[in-house]
């Protein structure tokens, strides 16, 4: 059932035109729209008919008056933000549950590659989704079977695009938005040059990458896998008590050379999508000297992950979504926060230390209730960046957002 007409104030979005989009649909369904623009990025992807757009141009202190007069003014019932964790978007989320306006915070999907996550008031370590493996037992039953996705093709080209014209927009910050400062820990120019150098190498290193893995799937040692988050991921710098990727990859390779058996290995892979800033391969062999760990860690620039942690004796992760990818395995898993898998029954509960001894498979059944119901609950089929997936991602958001009761209130 559709709620009474609303009005809703989009903040920052993603860097495609899913956010203008998004606004029109609901303005042609006869919502308001309002929009805060903080960067010249987020001008050129808006137009007049999503809304009407006010700047920001003043410290993350004034904010919250700010955001609260154009709530008045508009009389604002809904927020709409893509990721939880930006400066502006932890300030605009506590001044809107402050006033009773809820917020819709849009994410990368959980399970990939054909979702999105559309949640309230926060993602990942923020979701609302219970912490109880045995809420997810109760409640999976009454659900109605999961529809197929309907699937689509997001070449990174497409991606990378809009990327690089949401920075170029962003040139005119020091005179548009003097006070900006951008979420992300990397400059543009800085982050594209790294991608640059490591996407031409990509082509030497994956035969090499195809081999090791043959070898680490038929040898008869048993191996575990910590595939590598993005360092600069607001899952590790916000939700972890990690500074970043080279201190998780120290923390874990100094319990493999205390607590794993000495037939086992460490396969270390990197992330698809890595800047390249860091030289990981530099680091482990370091590490590797400095534990007594010769001959017994794999690193990887490229790969299968599938391949990998479907043979894999154990994963470890922090709170990335290849956690998922391996309970779905039936991979032992531990991760390493509180990511929304980490129930007793799916993640691993017991120390590092302990899991390279006593790796515990996920429950199946578990993991069948928890896939269905946040599949039901926080899951939409589309895409963020590519026509079809955002015509996708359209259909499913705008109902989810016009909707009174979102599918986990519901069932909360």
């Amino acid at each position: 059932m559709s709620s009474p007409k609303r009005s809703f104030l989009f903040l920052q979005g993603v860097c495609s035109p899913f956010f203008q989009r998004l606004a029109r649909r609901l303005v042609a369904d006869g919502h308001r729209v309002a929009k805060v623009h903080f960067a010249g990025g987020d001008i050129a992807y808006w137009s007049r008919q999503s809304g009407r757009a006010y700047r920001f141009r003043e410290s993350l202190a004034a904010l919250p008056a700010f955001l609260e007069e154009i709530r008045q003014r508009h009389g604002v019932t809904d927020q709409v933000l893509f990721g939880d964790q930006r400066p502006i978007h932890r300030a605009a989320i506590a001044s809107a549950r402050a006033d009773g306006v809820r917020s819709h915070v849009l994410e990368e999907g959980y399970f990939r590659p054909f979702w999105i996550t559309l949640e309230q008031e926060g993602v990942n370590g923020h979701s609302l989704l219970p912490q109880n493996a045995t809420w997810f037992r109760e409640v999976a039953p009454s659900l109605p079977a999961l529809p197929r996705p309907t699937r689509f093709r997001s070449p990174f080209r497409v991606r990378a695009t809009h990327d690089v014209l949401y920075h170029l927009a962003g040139l005119g910050n020091p005179v548009l938005f003097p006070r900006y400062r951008n979420h992300a820990p990397v400059t543009a120019p800085v982050e594209y040059a790294g991608y640059l150098k490591r996407f031409t190498q990509l082509r030497f290193w994956k035969p090499r990458d195809a081999r090791r893995i043959a070898s680490l799937i038929d040898e008869p040692r048993p191996y575990f896998v910590l595939p590598l988050q993005l360092n600069s991921d607001a899952q590790i710098r916000d939700h972890s008590d990690f500074s970043g990727m080279p201190e998780v990859i120290e923390h874990v390779m100094a319990s493999f050379a205390r607590g794993a058996s000495s037939d086992s290995r460490l396969c270390i892979k990197n992330h698809p999508l890595d800047m390249g800033l860091i030289d990981y391969a530099g680091l482990i062999a370091r590490l590797e000297r400095r534990y007594g760990l010769e001959g017994r860690i794999v690193y990887l620039e490229s790969g299968d992950l599938n391949a990998l942690l479907k043979h894999a004796t154990g994963t470890i992760t922090v709170n990335s979504t290849s956690g998922i990818v391996a309970l779905e395995h039936g991979c032992p898993t531990i991760a390493l926060s509180r990511p929304i898998y980490r129930l007793d029954g799916l993640a691993f509960k017991g120390t590092l230390d302990e899991f390279w001894r006593q790796p515990t498979p996920p429950d199946h059944d578990l993991f069948r209730c928890f896939h269905k119901t946040v599949m039901h609950t926080v899951q939409l089929n589309g895409g963020f960046y590519c026509r079809p997936g955002i015509d996708l991602a359209l259909d499913h958001v705008t109902r989810r957002l016009e909707a009174e009761v979102s599918p986990l209130e519901a069932l909360l």
